[in-house]
């Protein structure tokens, strides 16, 4: 059990039977009345944010959250393949388990698989991933102080956006978190 008055960004809790992710939350002492801790809370099953305000004597059941570092093996029409490297036990994660985690990420890459209970909600792909562009304009000589992007597509399929003097054939290294260009490799 952890109280309100300890919350901190970050920690996971059951609350109204749910699990949540505390996000925000600041301790709030009004001239008048007794002192609260208002939060932001993301629902980590369906990624819902709700506020809520609690007194700092409250207390809830923290949540423990698995994370675990599996291997992306390959998608076969709705199911995702994934192998644990350790024990080489392979699970098949629906699409809409997946979502679009998997966008930056290619074939035998490690990811981790969140879960709560045995039952995976979320999947995090490394912070930063070195692809190759498969397709993009080509940039034009001189054009270079402007600052502009030209949209780009990488060998997993997805989209971003380059600056102009980086060309098809490239390799690039690409933040999976927003999706930017970082730098060429």
């Amino acid at each position: 059990m952890i109280s309100a008055g300890d919350f901190r960004n970050g920690i996971t809790i059951e609350f109204e039977g749910n699990v949540y992710q505390i996000i925000e939350f600041q301790h709030v002492k009004p001239g008048k009345g007794a002192a609260f801790v208002r939060t932001k809370l993301k629902n980590i099953i369906n990624g819902g944010v709700v506020e809520k305000t609690f007194r700092p004597t409250e207390k809830c059941p923290q949540a423990r959250i698995d994370r675990k570092d599996m291997q992306y093996l390959y998608s076969d029409g709705d199911l995702y393949n994934f192998m644990d490297v350790e024990t080489y036990d392979q699970i098949a994660l629906n699409s809409d388990t997946v979502g679009d985690s998997l966008k930056f990420v290619k074939e035998n890459e490690m990811v981790k698989i969140c879960s709560y209970n045995g039952n995976v909600f979320a999947i995090e792909p490394p912070l930063f991933v070195e692809l190759e562009i498969t397709d993009t304009e080509p940039g034009f000589k001189g054009d270079t102080a402007t600052g502009a992007t030209k949209p780009a597509i990488v060998e997993t399929g997805a989209k971003v956006m380059v600056p102009l003097f980086v060309d098809q054939g490239e390799v690039i290294k690409i933040d999976t978190r927003t999706g930017e260009y970082l730098s060429r490799v």
